[in-house]
């Protein structure tokens, strides 16, 4: 499943349909960067070019202009050189770009100091992503200055800087049905990936052994990188919120943390479980795990169209704290606990984000200074966890380094929500079965 040539095009279309009248949007693609030495990092293209070209190589910079009679789109980018392809692979060439990514018009990315600033000229206002590439920060003042030079022969100077990324931001909010099929593939291949770690998991293996075991399934599925660095966090691990060492071994009696997800034509999957490593909850993690289950489980039957995308939050705050009350980790009532922000030191951060070409998507949570409310087709995490710190004195010993996260991947239809992750087991029950079948 790959977004069509036609999507593209008509998502450049939505855009421009959205610019004032006398506009150019200028959209640069990343560039290759340096590892060390003489290796460069995988490449990976800039989202919102993917999102408006499908055009997967770098040092290229998109034009739309809207009611341009030769053309409303022109791309830059490298020319052929066939040197260059021996080592480092096919370039598509201007001519390339307007013959296979319906792009209206092609020239050589050497070429854009002359030729952009004369498409510049007479246009009123520039849409661009201002402060997100210093070097094309330099290169558009270099243009505008350009043209102000000219004004004696009658050149005229946009006069006026858009934002481009809310226009951008907006429409990449609300998932197409060919969206939507990539990212339930992408959560599937992800689901797969999690349950083949509960699956080889025991003790004495190293976190780093289950990250492995992982992306090979997501590359033996043609997703060659992962949407992020991939979290095995063993025993006290889990509760170090982005830890990605992965390098400890696997104790008996442990929990391990993993939130790992898979990148599929530049859309992510995003998925933590959280399960033993000997295969079997203990009765502390048994409790703290049921209770993070209850609250992700309050938060997908909230995740509707019309609901506040804070309600969802609060769900969480509301389940978790009154859990840890009845634990005994917290001791105040539920009300002073939630006003002092007590269930902090349990639940630091909020229950999702939104998720799409990248793992925390673009799009406000708040519209005119109120919590947006969930449409269809957007796609959000739900992922409540607990975490005991190993050195939180304030709490029985019993529960100290215990961390647990649950988190899958929920698209908001018409009729509620589809949870995209939901092969991978998360009931107690489900994956102390999977694990013993293994």
């Amino acid at each position: 499943m790959k977004i069509s040539l036609d999507q593209f095009a008509a998502r450049r279309q939505k855009l421009m349909d959205s610019m004032l009248p006398s506009s150019i949007a200028i959209i640069p693609a990343a560039q290759m960067k340096q590892r060390n030495s003489d290796v460069e990092y995988p490449f990976r293209q800039d989202s919102h070019f993917y999102y408006l070209t499908g055009f997967n190589e770098p040092d290229a910079v998109l034009l739309l202009i809207p009611g341009r009679a030769a053309g409303e789109s022109v791309m830059f980018c490298r020319n052929r050189d066939k040197l260059m392809e021996i080592w480092n692979g096919y370039r598509a060439g201007p001519e390339g770009v307007v013959a296979d990514y319906h792009i209206a018009e092609g020239h050589p990315i050497d070429e854009i100091d002359t030729i952009l600033p004369t498409l510049l000229d007479g246009l009123a206002r520039i849409y661009y992503s201002i402060g997100r590439d210093e070097d094309l920060d330099q290169q558009v003042r270099h243009w505008l200055n350009l043209i102000r030079g000219q004004v004696r022969q009658g050149a005229v100077a946009p006069s006026e800087l858009v934002m481009l990324d809310q226009l951008l931001n907006e429409m990449r909010l609300i998932k197409t049905d060919a969206e939507q099929a990539l990212m339930r593939e992408a959560g599937e291949i992800s689901a797969q990936g999690h349950i083949r770690a509960m699956q080889v998991c025991k003790p004495g293996m190293m976190e780093y052994q289950l990250e492995a075991e992982i992306l090979y399934h997501f590359t033996l599925k043609g997703c060659r990188q992962p949407a992020y660095s991939t979290i095995v966090g063993g025993g006290a691990n889990g509760c170090v919120l982005h830890y990605i060492e992965n390098d400890q071994p696997l104790q008996d009696g442990d929990l391990v943390l993993i939130d790992a997800g898979c990148e599929l034509d530049h859309y992510a999957g995003d998925i933590t479980r959280t399960f033993p490593v000997n295969g079997r909850f203990s009765a502390e993690q048994k409790a703290l795990y049921q209770l993070v289950l209850d609250a992700q489980k309050a938060c997908i039957n909230l995740a509707k169209p019309g609901v506040l995308w804070d309600e969802v939050h609060q769900a969480s705050v509301n389940v978790l704290t009154q859990g840890l009350i009845d634990l005994g980790l917290l001791t105040g009532s539920l009300e002073d606990e939630i006003e002092s922000g007590g269930y902090r030191d349990f639940y630091m951060h909020r229950a999702g984000h939104w998720l799409g070409m990248d793992v925390h998507d673009v799009g406000d949570y708040k519209v005119e200074g109120e919590w947006r409310t969930l449409q269809p087709g957007m796609v959000m995490t739900v992922e409540p966890g607990i975490y005991v710190a190993v050195d939180n004195e304030n709490v029985e010993a019993r529960w100290r380094g215990i961390g647990i996260r649950i988190e899958d991947d929920v698209l908001i239809t018409d009729q509620g929500c589809e949870i995209l992750t939901a092969a991978v087991p998360k009931e107690i029950d489900e994956i102390e079965a999977l694990m013993a079948s293994a």
